[in-house]
């Protein structure tokens, strides 16, 4: 995941040169200041991480538990209260039902997509068909709630948001988020509307293996190369075939 993140948080330096290139300098500069830090996020199926570009290094940032990576899971107490991350993990063993996770394989899907219909079989909370998709039934303390995939998304992305902010002492409103190879048109615009929900600018959506390999430093190769990434998540496992050419990716193949 650190690899991955490095290459998250290099795709989000290169975009954000991108969105600033200009024909002069100075205005090149100006408009670096006027898009700011942008951070990188790894929204993953059990664990996410945030990092940012630093001092010409990439910073993958630690929690308030000092840990590299924050689970993704959002629980609710009946006491009211809302937990993001270790602490929700924690209630899953005595709060299932109101316990969240796994919710990156449900956001973008249709409520009879078969992949949807197979998993809400072993959750403990409870999953209902809402405008065909998926919306997550729990209840709050003060009373039952449905909130959609993204909705739940959208609170582990804040939590990763404050994690920067406060490791930066800054407000952050930039973001580039990774996705599968795999993810359709509705999963990446589902992902970047979760960003949107969290009150984040998306400027980003891009593709895991690309990260890996810009990671590896894959993308400075000069001519045109296959490249085969594996990615062993919590969530899932899949493959991709890359071809790089002059430092454009393109996405040949993927399955999972």
């Amino acid at each position: 995941m650190k690899r991955l993140m490095y290459g998250v948080v290099i795709a989000l330096f290169v975009s954000a040169s991108f969105v600033s290139c200009k024909d002069e300098d100075e205005e090149k500069e100006k408009k670096k200041e006027s898009v700011g830090t942008v951070i990188g996020i790894d929204l993953g199926t059990t664990y996410s991480c945030v990092g940012v570009f630093k001092n010409g290094r990439v910073e993958i940032i630690a929690n308030d538990q000092g840990n590299r990576i924050t689970p993704s899971y959002v629980a609710f107490t009946s006491e009211g209260e809302r937990l993001i991350g270790d602490s929700a993990k924690n209630q899953l063993t005595s709060n299932p039902e109101n316990t969240i996770f796994d919710v990156k394989r449900l956001i973008g899907r249709t409520w009879d997509d078969k992949s949807v219909q197979s998993d809400i079989k072993y959750y403990p909370f409870t999953v209902k068909n809402k405008a065909n998709k998926p919306h997550l039934v729990v209840n709050t303390g003060s009373g039952e709630k449905t909130f959609a995939p993204e909705e739940i998304s959208a609170m582990v992305l804040g939590k990763m948001r404050e994690v920067a902010e406060e490791f930066l002492g800054k407000k952050i409103n930039n973001a580039v988020i990774t996705v599968p190879a795999y993810f359709n048109d509705a999963q990446r615009q589902a992902t970047k509307d979760a960003g949107t929900i969290a009150g984040l600018n998306v400027m980003r959506i891009i593709n895991e293996p690309t990260a890996a390999a810009i990671a590896y430093g894959l993308d400075k190769k000069e001519g045109e190369k296959n490249i085969l990434v594996f990615d062993l998540g919590g969530g899932t496992f899949d493959v991709s075939l890359l071809t790089i050419d002059n430092g454009v990716f393109e996405v040949v193949s993927t399955n999972w």
